[in-house]
C-alpha cells in the first residue's frame, strides 16, 4: 500500500503558498543538516505559481542546487524548456541550475549525457517535487515502449519518446528515474482539478498493478508522499 497523504484547499492560491512552504521547509532542513540541498522541481506550468513564491522566500540559495525532472529535447531558449523557467527564477538569486539535456543529440545519446551531467551533483536527492498529466505520467514518464525503462534503468536519466506524443509538446525529452526520483528523502505532488485526482487516486490503490506510469513508480515508494490538490 502507497502511503500517501492528501492536502487540499480551496483555490490555486492557497494551493501554490502551501506547496511553497513544503518546499521550503525541506530545503531548510537539508541545508541545516547538510549545508547544502539538492532538489529536482517539475517544469511547466502547474508549479509556476508556487515556484515564484518561493524564489521570494529568504533562503541561502548559493547552496541550493536545482535540477528539472524531466524536460523537452528543445534549444533552453524554446518556450518548450522546463529549465528555461527554472532558470530564469532562480539562477538570480545564486542557485545552481542544472540542465538536463544540451546539444543537439538523439534521444539515447542525450539520456546518457544527463545521466553523466548528473553525476556531479550529491545523491540521494532530497527533495522531489513531481507533478502529474491526465494520462498518469509523471516526469517524462509516460505510458508507452519506454515505460519499462524509465521504471527499472540503474540510471538516474534516460532518453524517452513519448507514444503518442502529447498534442502541446511533441517532442522527444529526458527524464529522472524511477530509481532517481525514489531515492529522494521526500517527494511532493502538485495537482488540480477533479480527472487529476481520480486518476491518481485510481493510481495509488492500484500500485504494481496499476495501469498509470505514476502508480507504477510510487509502488516501491519507503517514504510518505504529500499529495497536494484543488479542484
Amino acid at each position: 500500500m502507497i502511503d500517501a497523504e492528501w492536502w487540499e484547499y480551496d483555490s490555486a492560491e492557497e494551493l501554490a503558498e502551501a506547496v511553497a512552504g513544503d518546499a521550503q521547509f525541506v530545503i531548510e532542513s537539508a541545508l541545516d543538516a547538510r549545508g547544502d540541498a539538492v532538489v529536482a522541481f517539475a517544469g511547466g506550468r502547474t508549479p509556476a505559481a508556487a515556484q515564484a513564491l518561493l524564489a521570494g522566500r529568504k533562503l541561502k540559495w548559493k547552496d541550493v542546487t536545482i535540477v528539472p525532472t524531466d524536460d523537452r529535447l528543445v534549444p533552453v531558449q524554446d518556450k518548450l524548456s522546463n529549465v528555461r523557467g527554472l532558470a530564469e527564477r532562480f539562477l538570480p538569486l545564486g542557485a545552481r541550475v542544472i540542465p538536463l539535456t544540451g546539444g543537439d543529440l538523439p534521444v539515447d545519446a542525450a539520456g546518457k549525457a544527463a545521466d553523466a551531467r548528473l553525476q556531479a551533483i550529491h545523491w540521494p536527492l532530497d527533495f522531489v517535487w513531481l507533478g502529474m498529466g491526465e494520462d498518469g505520467h509523471t516526469a517524462s514518464i509516460f505510458p508507452g515502449a519506454d515505460l519499462e525503462a524509465a521504471l527499472s534503468a540503474p540510471h538516474r536519466a534516460i532518453g524517452v519518446t513519448p507514444d503518442p506524443m502529447p498534442a502541446d509538446a511533441p517532442v522527444a525529452r529526458v527524464t529522472l528515474t524511477k530509481s532517481a526520483i525514489l531515492g529522494a528523502r521526500a517527494i511532493l505532488i502538485q495537482i488540480s482539478g477533479a480527472k487529476k485526482r481520480k486518476v491518481l487516486e485510481k493510481a495509488l490503490k492500484d500500485g504494481a498493478g496499476s495501469n498509470y506510469p505514476i502508480g507504477r513508480l510510487l509502488a516501491d515508494a519507503s517514504q510518505a508522499i504529500d499529495i497536494h490538490w484543488c479542484p
